[in-house]
């Protein structure tokens, strides 16, 4: 089946070279300040057609999907490693330890303690 007629999602980003690029950009620095504009001169385009194809490819608009991905990791790190918060928060690109638990608790609706400890 053509890329073009699959159901948006990650697979579907990855198959399109420009969008791959700036997925493996994300995923490979993901503590970095990234922008849209970053991430479109990363893919070789515009801002605004980088973000139309981000959003058609993968269903979500790219800062949303950076903010869901930092969780994904968040939520392995409380987990399993023994860092703490400011390390975590560092890690993952955000400034500290109260801007990265007031961003993992709009996301999950836990607390990053709470989730730690469940």
């Amino acid at each position: 089946m053509p890329a073009e007629r699959t159901l948006p999602g990650l697979l579907r980003g990855l198959a399109d070279p420009r969008i791959a690029v700036a997925l493996r950009a994300m995923h490979g620095d993901v503590g970095r300040a990234w922008t849209v504009p970053d991430l479109a001169r990363v893919a070789g385009m515009s801002r605004s057609a980088f973000f139309d194809r981000f959003a058609r490819m993968l269903g979500t608009r790219p800062m949303e999907y950076l903010a869901g991905w930092r969780m994904s990791l968040a939520r392995d790190l409380l987990r399993h490693g023994g860092q703490t918060l400011d390390e975590i928060a560092e890690t993952i690109g955000y400034s500290s330890a109260s801007t990265f638990s007031t961003a993992f608790s709009r996301h999950t609706g836990s607390p990053p303690g709470r989730f730690r400890t469940s």
